[in-house]
C-alpha cells in the first residue's frame, strides 16, 4: 500500500470511504455511531474532511484505489485536552472490501512515524465506545490503552459514548 498526503480532490473519494462503512455498519443493525444517512449529504461533515485535507489528510492507496484514510491535527473539541505535546489522529477508515488486509494499521503506522518526525512520543485517538465495544478493542489490538470515557450529548437521540486511548511511543 502506498501513502501519500492528501488535497481537497480527494475529499469525496474520502466521504465515499465513509459512506461505504456506515452502510456496512447499517446492515448490521448498528447505527448507534453514525446514524444512517451517507456523509457525503452532510455538510458539517463535508467541512470537516475538507478541513482536515487542509490540515493533515493522508491516504492509503492499492493499485491506484483508495483504501483507506488518516486524518491527524487538533484534538477534537469534544475530547480532555492533552497534557503533553501530541499527535491527535482526528479520522481513521478504510473501504470495508479490504478487511483483513491491515489496512488501519499500515496507516496507525504511518501516524506513529508522523509523531516521531514531529518529536512526540504520546499519539491519542478517540473513537465510539458504544455497541459491542469493538472500535475500543481494534485500538487496544493497535497497542492503545484507554485513557478516559466521555459523552457528547445529542438532540433527541441518546447520547454518543466515546473513548480516547493513547499510545506511547
Amino acid at each position: 500500500m502506498m501513502i501519500r498526503r492528501a488535497g481537497r480532490d480527494e475529499v469525496p473519494a474520502v466521504l465515499a470511504l465513509l459512506d461505504g462503512a456506515t452502510e456496512w455498519l447499517v446492515a448490521r443493525g448498528q447505527t448507534e455511531q453514525w446514524g444512517t444517512a451517507p456523509h457525503s449529504t452532510s455538510p458539517r461533515r463535508v467541512a470537516q474532511i475538507t478541513g482536515f485535507a487542509d490540515d493533515g489528510l493522508w491516504v492509503g492507496e492499492t493499485d491506484g484505489r483508495l483504501v483507506g484514510a488518516l486524518a491527524v491535527g487538533a484534538a477534537m473539541e469534544y475530547v480532555p485536552p492533552a497534557t503533553e505535546p501530541e499527535l491527535y489522529i482526528r479520522l481513521l477508515v478504510t473501504e470495508r472490501a479490504s478487511a483483513g488486509q491491515n489496512v488501519g494499521g499500515v496507516l496507525l503506522d504511518h501516524a506513529r512515524e508522523l509523531a516521531r518526525d514531529a518529536g512526540v512520543s504520546v499519539m491519542r485517538v478517540d473513537c465510539f465506545a458504544g455497541g459491542d465495544g469493538a472500535l475500543v478493542r481494534y485500538y487496544e489490538s493497535q497497542g492503545f490503552t484507554r485513557d478516559v470515557a466521555f459523552a457528547v450529548p445529542r438532540v433527541n437521540e441518546p447520547d454518543w459514548l466515546g473513548q480516547v486511548l493513547v499510545q506511547r511511543l
